[in-house]
């Protein structure tokens, strides 16, 4: 389905599970114009790592500096046809609520996304990263 003022157009298999909270692939529609945004962190506007040992309110964090990342190129979370979230621990639930974060910030818009475990992510404390790329219409 093609997004209303979006070149993306979200793709679920008839051949794979229903059950994930996310469409399978994405693609964009004509020419279109891509944003790479790099790893969202949960930084506040001082440079701060947030919430040190709160993985949600790093991820509410993230998401919040992913939106102002992308409004800087003109884009919006609607826009958005891939994502990595990032989490930095080995316990599967941990990995549940970052995604909980990024799922309910999209909405209805499931896009395609890849949830890892890592050792350590960059900044003192940080537990959570997202990285994103949108498509823009031309």
């Amino acid at each position: 389905m093609t997004q209303p003022d979006s070149s993306v157009r979200l793709i679920r298999s008839d051949a794979l599970t229903d059950t994930a909270p996310y469409a399978y692939a994405a693609t964009t529609d004509g020419p279109a114009r891509l944003v790479f945004a790099a790893g969202s962190c949960p930084l506040d506007d001082a440079g701060a790592t947030v919430a040190p040992g709160d993985i949600a309110a790093q991820a509410r964090q993230c998401v919040d500096n992913l939106v102002a990342a992308l409004a800087a190129a003109g884009a919006t979370m609607r826009d958005v046809v891939y994502t990595r979230v990032l989490v930095a621990t080995t316990v599967r639930e941990d990995l549940l609520a970052a995604w909980t974060v990024v799922h309910d910030a999209f909405g209805d818009h499931e896009v395609p996304s890849t949830l890892f475990g890592v050792t350590v992510l960059g900044y003192p404390d940080q537990l959570v990263e997202i990285e994103a790329v949108a498509a823009l219409n031309p």
